[in-house]
């Protein structure tokens, strides 16, 4: 498999591969673009052997917190999962140059999504840190009852040598 950074030829393949990977939120091809323009340095796609998009996370260093990657959609196409991409995308982010200065890693995730916490948590073992979470976004505060809590979770700190290894 393929691991580089996504390029804006990829939007439609990125949004039909997130369509397929529910629990994800669908956002606008439009936004899929721009995930694949101003933020690629900080995200990452995965081709196969036949040059099809089977992984994809969409990420980027929030303007306050330079020391802190934040993960926006993890996505796995059917065809390769169970063959730890998710966590070996990841991994890569946090390899490359463009993120070297970070040293914390965020997501937000649902309470009932129970493939992305075992996603990060296995993460966070791998880099030998901890785990933190809380409410960002509560159901009624913030999505008016039409979407579950999002909680953030912060992984971190890891250092240089936990990055490589």
């Amino acid at each position: 498999m393929l691991f580089r950074k996504p390029v804006p030829e990829d939007g439609p393949a990125v949004h039909d591969l997130i369509g397929r990977c529910p629990p994800l939120d669908t956002n606008s091809l439009y936004c899929n673009l721009l995930q694949c323009t101003h933020f690629n340095d900080t995200s990452i796609a995965v081709e196969n052997d036949d040059g099809e998009i089977v992984g994809f996370i969409s990420g980027y260093i929030p303007p306050a917190q330079p020391d802190t990657l934040f993960v926006w959609q993890v996505a796995v196409d059917d065809s390769a999962r169970g063959q730890g991409l998710a966590g070996r995308m990841l991994k890569a982010l946090v390899q490359r140059d463009e993120c070297s200065a970070c040293s914390y890693m965020q997501t937000t995730i649902t309470p009932d999504n129970k493939a992305s916490w075992a996603l990060f948590e296995g993460f966070a073992k791998k880099m030998n840190t901890e785990v933190k979470d809380r409410v960002l976004f509560g159901r009624d505060t913030h999505f008016a009852g039409r979407h579950d809590d999002e909680n953030i979770l912060t992984i971190g700190p890891f250092d240089a040598a936990a990055k490589e290894s």
